[in-house]
């Protein structure tokens, strides 16, 4: 793993005087690099060996191996929540669209954080990629407690439930034309893995989306991915619960619900939440609601992109 020289990144001063990097980068140490890289445009998407997500699920040493949009290599290598991905990608040029396949190296056990760290640094040498972070206030939804100091029966802190594994594995999905695997049944840990964003699976009988070892900052994000997929929220999800530390949760939905098959509704949060299945299911499982409210978002602006240099 190469350290290199100290360098921030290029961001807006703001009235507010805002930190110049998150805290997930200041604790992830100083500027690196992959020792070694291969970046070669593809037709074919490829699944990574760890998922490129903003959980902090353990990375397998310093070997990254994908092959996706270069839109999901900066969302994963500044840790972009689903609120800010469509902003980045309206900004991006058509050939940003194709996917690149990348195999990168380091020496050692880099964190994920660490190894997001290191694509920046591949996506600034090979891509020219600059940017900049401004941030704004804009209407945000509220994840709060419904009652004060009451979980739902499906959220608990991590402490009280089972440990995680040693190591990561990524889920093997089934061979085309194969039924998918059965849900896990109630009383079976899900899911398997730990630290990541929350897993969707369904079937004809039921839905199920959890996380394990997760804070209630990423939760949020992932309330807003499925129920915005869903068609139930309409402006970003931020954490105001003030709870620390982490959590298991999962969600049970009706059967058949999946984000890539329900015709969105008018999103219309203030229902109170009737009508709202993955809104009812979160107020009544987890024992969370939101309110409008307004926040800081950080929006990513590119300044400039090129197509990716020879290997």
């Amino acid at each position: 793993m190469r350290f290199l020289p100290l360098a921030y990144l290029a961001i807006a001063i703001l009235p507010a005087q805002t930190p110049v990097s998150p805290d997930w980068q200041t604790a992830a140490g100083v500027k690196m690099a992959f020792d070694v890289a291969s970046v070669k445009p593809t037709k074919s998407p490829r699944l990574p060996n760890f998922p490129l997500n903003n959980g902090n699920a353990k990375t397998p040493g310093g070997h990254l191996a994908a092959s996706f949009s270069l839109g999901d290599y900066i969302q994963f290598a500044y840790k972009l929540e689903p609120s800010q991905w469509s902003a980045v990608r309206t900004q991006l040029p058509k050939w940003a669209n194709d996917n690149y396949a990348i195999d990168a190296e380091a020496e050692g056990n880099p964190t994920k954080d660490q190894m997001r760290l290191m694509m920046q640094s591949l996506l600034a040498d090979r891509f020219k990629l600059k940017v900049h972070f401004e941030t704004r206030e804009v209407p945000v939804l509220a994840l709060v407690l419904v009652k004060p100091d009451k979980f739902g029966p499906r959220l608990i802190r991590h402490s009280e439930g089972p440990p995680c594994p040693d190591s990561f594995e990524m889920l093997k999905l089934p061979p085309p034309g194969t039924p998918p695997p059965p849900l896990p049944k109630p009383s079976d840990v899900w899911p398997p893995q730990c630290g990541t964003s929350a897993l969707f699976m369904a079937t004809s009988e039921r839905t199920r989306i959890g996380s394990r070892n997760t804070s209630l900052a990423l939760a949020a994000e992932d309330i807003y991915l499925y129920g915005s997929q869903f068609g139930e929220l309409d402006r970003p999800v931020v954490d105001q619960t003030g709870l620390e530390g982490t959590f298991d949760f999962s969600l049970e939905l009706p059967a058949g619900m999946s984000p890539f098959s329900l015709v969105p509704k008018q999103p219309n949060p203030d229902d109170d939440p009737k009508g709202t299945p993955f809104l009812n299911a979160v107020r009544q499982q987890l024992g969370l609601k939101l309110e409008r409210s307004k926040g800081e978002v950080r929006t990513l602006i590119i300044d400039q992109v090129e197509p990716p240099s020879e290997n």
